[in-house]
């Protein structure tokens, strides 16, 4: 316990899933924990479970996010690791998905990633340094048919990390920038592609989690455990990595 005493953090997407795991991790260990979403009464109430603190936002609004590290800094005094982890997946080949899908879809992730990471480097830099970590996929490295926007815009997030990991350690200021790349956990966006794509609906399974197991699907804490990790000053010589929480499957 403890491996993130002292230290502040923003999650975004934490209402749910993969954010809402890596926020209680972070704050398991000690950190000062700033939760962001657009669900306000489940954020609002993970929050408090958590002993964690909520901000409304919509992570592809620009002004959003000058107005949350300005909020965090003015409560907390700092801010030492940002988890751009908000998304979205749509269903859809590169014959189906429509232009406003597309459009959503980079803008959530690749749009806000860039935003997020450009407001949160000077905030940093005022620290000493800090950890930024961008929620990518497996399917930024290996690409996945029936989502082509999503494919596309997890691999603009594996190269804008590394892209920003060489920035900064060229500009010596202390800031680290990696990428977690998960395959199959066990969140809403994975059971509604099961539903979807199989017509399997995993939690209404007589033992969701021995199914689980079973297919191999991993669970949030997971993927949790190795933000900690690029969090915490563990990793303090890892940058511009790509880390992979896959149990494998990209490797067969």
């Amino acid at each position: 316990m403890g491996r993130m005493d002292g230290k502040v953090a923003i999650v975004t997407g934490a209402a749910s899933g993969l954010g809402s795991a890596d926020a209680q991790r972070l704050a398991e260990e000690g950190a000062t924990v700033v939760m962001t979403d657009i669900n306000d009464d489940v954020g609002t109430a993970l929050a408090k479970d958590y002993g964690a603190h909520y901000f409304h936002q919509d992570v592809s609004d620009e002004a959003t996010w000058g107005l949350l590290v300005a909020d965090t800094l003015k409560k907390h005094g700092r801010l030492d690791v940002l988890v751009n982890n908000a998304g979205i997946a749509y269903v859809a080949n590169i014959e189906e998905t429509t232009t406003e899908q597309w459009r959503r879809t980079l803008a959530i992730h690749l749009d806000a990633t860039f935003f997020g990471c450009q407001a949160a480097i000077p905030a940093m830099q005022q620290g000493g340094g800090g950890s930024i970590i961008n929620m990518s996929s497996t399917a930024a490295l290996v690409g996945i048919a029936p989502y082509l926007a999503y494919s596309a815009a997890k691999g603009g997030i594996r190269a804008m990390t590394k892209s920003i990991a060489i920035h900064c350690r060229e500009a010596k200021n202390g800031i680290r920038c990696n990428s977690v790349h998960p395959g199959s956990i066990s969140t809403p966006m994975v059971h509604q592609a099961l539903e979807s794509l199989q017509g399997f609906k995993l939690q209404e399974q007589d033992d969701p989690e021995a199914t689980r197991k079973a297919m191999g699907i991993g669970e949030p804490r997971d993927v949790a455990n190795m933000v900690l990790f690029l969090a915490s000053d563990e990793s303090k010589h890892v940058n511009g990595a790509e880390m992979v929480v896959d149990n494998g499957d990209t490797v067969v």
